[in-house]
């Protein structure tokens, strides 16, 4: 399993979200520059985030995006989930129907035990987790 650049943008996105802590919000160019990232590919990101009801966007001149939860609402299992997809190491272990060899097949554990920490791993830290270990190392949100 590699995450995408699309999935590490989108969790450095929802961080500097979350960091941000305030009710004003935060525009695009601001985030692309705090985290050196072209503004074009995160409003791609933005977009889906904002389609799923992650963010919510404000408009008008001092306009910009805002979490529409709480970061302890979000997992990082979540944001990489609705970016990447699944986050399965193989598609039968999404689907068991796709191998009818799945009862049989010995290797079928080991892919379904990766899962398994991988999801654990993902599914239990969370956006706020995210932001303490963030504050811990730097003392800011510069990241």
């Amino acid at each position: 399993m590699k995450v995408s650049t699309k999935g590490r943008y989108a969790l450095r996105l929802m961080l500097d979200l979350a960091l941000n802590d305030s009710e004003k919000p935060l525009r695009i160019r601001e985030i692309a520059k705090n985290q050196g990232i072209s503004d074009k590919y995160l409003e791609q990101i933005i977009s889906v985030l904002n389609k799923a009801g992650f963010v919510r966007s404000v408009r008008g001149p001092q306009g910009g995006y805002l979490l529409a939860r709480k970061p302890e609402e979000y997992t990082v299992g979540s944001i990489l989930r609705l970016t990447e997809g699944s986050m399965a190491p193989v598609d039968c272990v999404d689907d068991e129907a796709l191998c009818p060899r799945m009862d049989e097949c010995a290797t079928s554990v080991v892919w379904r035990r990766l899962n398994e920490a991988v999801s654990g791993v993902i599914d239990g830290i969370t956006l706020a987790d995210l932001v303490d270990w963030q504050l811990a190392r730097n003392g800011d949100y510069m990241i």
